[in-house]
């Protein structure tokens, strides 16, 4: 018998994708982005590229700048670290997780000096231990102020709004960056009413694209400081960006991305976004009422500890003493063709992820948690039963119409 014939049978059907990112990518951005090769010059992509750019400016809620990159969001994180500081600068890193520690890894490297508010990784910061630390700041060597927004290695979302009342309550002026990645495009956020001077985003999960693309949104203030910062960058310096015709790459543009982004603005846009986010929100607390059922009879539980953080774009959820998450998302894999985002760092192999953002609806998020709650029984994980009707119950009764 040949080794063919030996090999476990591969799962048919479409692959029902619940992963955190990148996420599904809906088949009219495919064809939109199924296109030859045109001159990123040409009068032709101009058309398609400025309603494109101008169309991510008002996801971002915001009128005043974007610089970007074909880069993931590790690119957008760079970029942004080194056109607003200097070297020996020093940057608050708020705590949440593996991206934010994370963050902080990558500033030091660029010789600046993190500093960290510690946390829990279940619960995040406490925000009066964000304003006692920038009070104690009486110098104002703290040059910025750095939170991931939406943790999704810990299933986490910060509140912006408050933690930019904390820097206003201290009275300092550090420069207030936000990562973006895994909620702009599916949780509420408001760049300009918020005052945040650095976005990082990416193109692969709230935005429905490829990753590939990614960048950076920029208030006056912080291209003032632009203006007076000495990291050293090339590719990602927005004054060599400025120059161009494009305000943005250094470099080849990747033309169909544009093609892609102008067609996820539009079904963006065409939900409206406010509804984009309501979307979100239901889907992610169907999410939780499953998880609620699952975690009886000592079954897995929340990550997240303060309801009042949960993600409403990726549930994390810790597995039993005992048991592999990622036994759990192989027979998820194999046997359901069901993909499911795994721990990091620490948490590998005790935690898997539920994505739920981007083009998603009830049916798709009903197929990933029926494969949950049946990887759970199959690999013989304690757990309450009836997780997935409990999701059920709660969608049919918030139901529109």
């Amino acid at each position: 018998m040949s080794q063919a014939a030996n090999a476990p049978a591969k799962p048919r059907g479409r692959q029902f994708f619940a992963n955190p990112g990148p996420t599904n990518i809906p088949d009219s951005i495919l064809r939109a982005m199924d296109r030859a090769s045109i001159d990123f010059n040409d009068a032709d992509f101009n058309a398609v590229y400025q309603p494109a750019f101008a169309g991510l400016k008002r996801v971002l809620r915001t009128d005043q700048h974007v610089f970007m990159y074909a880069a993931s969001g590790h690119g957008a994180w760079e970029a942004t670290l080194t056109n607003l500081l200097s070297p020996g600068d020093a940057v608050l890193i708020l705590e949440s997780g593996y991206f934010s520690e994370e963050w902080g890894v990558m500033a030091e490297k660029l010789g600046l000096k993190p500093q960290t508010v510690h946390a829990d990784w279940r619960r995040g910061v406490d925000i009066a231990d964000v304003a006692a630390a920038l009070r104690k700041d009486t110098a104002h060597a703290i040059k910025a102020v750095c939170v991931v927004h939406n943790e999704t290695a810990t299933g986490m979302t910060l509140p912006l709004a408050q933690i930019r009342r904390a820097i206003d309550d201290a009275g300092h002026p550090a420069l207030f960056l936000a990562d973006t990645i895994s909620s702009l495009g599916s949780l509420e956020f408001r760049m300009d009413d918020w005052r945040i001077d650095g976005v990082v985003g990416g193109s692969q999960k709230g935005l429905m694209l490829p990753t590939g693309v990614s960048f950076s949104g920029v208030s006056d203030k912080g291209l003032a400081a632009h203006r007076t910062s000495r990291l050293a960058r090339h590719y990602f310096d927005w004054s060599v960006m400025e120059k161009r015709p494009h305000k943005s790459f250094v470099g080849t543009i990747p033309t169909a991305f544009f093609y892609g982004l102008q067609e996820a603005v539009r079904l963006i846009e065409d939900e409206g976004l406010d509804n984009v986010v309501a979307r979100h929100s239901r889907l992610a607390e169907a999410t939780r009422r499953a998880v609620r059922v699952w975690s009886g009879n000592a079954g897995p539980q929340f990550f997240c500890l303060d309801p009042s953080r949960y993600s409403d774009s990726v549930t994390a959820i810790l597995m039993p003493e005992g048991h592999s998450a990622d036994a759990l998302r192989a027979t998820a894999r194999n046997r359901f063709n069901v993909s499911l985002g795994g721990g990091l760092g620490p948490l590998n192999g005790k935690v898997f992820r539920i994505g739920h953002l981007g083009d998603l609806n009830e049916p798709m998020l009903l197929g990933a948690l029926t494969a949950v709650e049946m990887s759970l029984k199959l690999n013989g994980v304690p757990h309450g039963a009836g997780g997935v009707t409990a999701a059920m119950d709660y969608l049919t009764e918030t139901a529109a119409g």
